[in-house]
């Protein structure tokens, strides 16, 4: 067993809500966020699950130093506040040096590099801005939060396509059992909804093309899904050593108890088929927390509405957790967060631990004749959860699961 840790704090910006207690309770009215998106006009799919806040409200929110951020970094240091302030804790007067910040990002600002390409081919090289490498590189968001809190522990990036939120949550409690860290700031944001990364997703089949009920259009595990909805956000968790967060009397939201990470090796965007993979990352989850399969109660389906991966992802649950535990699936409200969707999941995974509450599908009368596994639909269900999983896997075969347990 390895030595698990406390969550101690939750911070959110999704389509669904500017925080976490209003993410939570969006996804467990279960209505869709994707709607028209007018910077996609034109396009294949025109649709997408965009953040409620507009750049000028945002850049309020963030204060001074966003004229030099990108639109994820701006996520995840709002993000990373409220994680931080929820957590009972306050940058001023921490141990900066026993901070550890991992954010992780998939691809980064997409809109920056259309719009500063733009400004190369159409006004030349004078009128391209100072600002763009730091603006789309992916690590900018980890060190712009390590900035804003005044974190100086290790600070890293993982980039494993649409697992890197769910990663950055594992190497994070990596860094804490290795005593690396006293506190892990740990998350996922993305924000690169932009004509071209979400051109090139329509042309590798993987888009929803439900323009005309785009609310309706990501539906996981349904019979009819056909692809998934392009979204942005960001998730943060901060995680303590249990004893440390007991000694400060701090509240434990949940606990992190084990963290199974594995590679398909078989094919850049396909998934396994047999999901080999995936299976050794949920057991290797279980193993590590001391727990056998049938002790799972529920599980965070990364069910991204796509007819490969959810076909995959039922088979795995079915064979692997027979017993049939709840499942529900976030992307239905809040579309495909790609590289932050493992992080919100995972919070949003803690929410239903702590409530005793699991959240439905959304767009999902009931799932797919074939898969036997029970999606909570149409309302919340009320459940006492102590067991429960996040499922995230990732373009180049990363599969990462989060096992988490309920704090007492």
């Amino acid at each position: 067993m390895t030595t698990p840790v406390a969550v101690t704090g939750l911070g959110m910006v999704t389509p669904a809500g500017e925080d976490a207690d209003t993410t939570w309770s969006a996804v467990c009215q279960g209505v869709g966020t994707a709607a028209p998106d007018p910077a996609l006009t034109g396009l294949p799919v025109d649709f997408s699950c965009r953040v409620p806040l507009s750049s000028d409200a945002l850049d309020r929110r963030v204060g001074r130093a966003a004229w030099r951020m990108s639109r994820d970094a701006k996520l995840a240091v709002l993000a990373a506040r409220e994680a931080v302030h929820d957590a009972g804790l306050d940058p001023r007067t921490w141990n900066g040096a026993r901070v550890a910040v991992v954010i992780g990002c998939g691809l980064g600002a997409g809109t920056v590099r259309e719009e500063q390409t733009r400004r190369l081919e159409e006004l030349g090289a004078d009128m391209v801005s100072a600002l763009t490498i730091p603006q789309i590189i992916p690590n900018m968001a980890v060190g712009e939060v390590s900035i804003d809190l005044g974190a100086h522990g290790p600070s890293l990036a993982p980039s494993t396509a649409c697992a890197s939120g769910a990663t950055a949550v594992a190497v994070a409690r990596d860094l804490l059992v290795s005593g690396q860290c006293d506190v892990a700031v740990a998350g996922g944001t993305e924000a690169t909804i932009s004509r071209l990364v979400t051109t090139g997703f329509w042309r590798l089949g993987a888009l929803s093309r439900r323009a005309g009920a785009a609310h309706e259009a990501s539906r996981p595990f349904a019979v009819d899904r056909d692809g998934f909805v392009m979204g942005e956000g960001a998730g943060v968790l901060v995680l303590e050593r249990v004893e440390d967060a007991a000694a400060r009397g701090a509240r434990s939201r949940a606990r992190l108890v084990g963290c199974g990470s594995t590679s398909d090796a078989h094919h850049p965007t396909a998934p396994d088929p047999g999901a080999d993979g995936a299976e050794s990352a949920l057991r290797t989850a279980l193993a590590q927390a001391g727990l056998a399969p049938h002790e799972v109660d529920h599980v965070n389906a990364h069910g991204t509405s796509t007819p490969l991966n959810d076909a995959r992802e039922a088979a795995l649950i079915a064979r692997v957790l027979p017993h049939r535990p709840s499942v529900t699936a976030p992307k239905g409200v809040l579309g495909h967060g790609l590289g932050a969707a493992g992080a919100v999941e995972a919070a949003l995974t803690v929410l239903a631990v702590e409530h005793r509450t699991v959240p439905p599908i959304a767009n999902l009368p009931a799932p797919a004749p074939e898969f036997d596994i029970d999606c909570v639909t149409k309302r919340p269900r009320r459940q006492d959860i102590r067991v429960a999983v996040s499922n995230s896997f990732g373009f180049g075969g990363h599969n990462v699961v989060l096992a988490l347990v309920r704090a007492s």
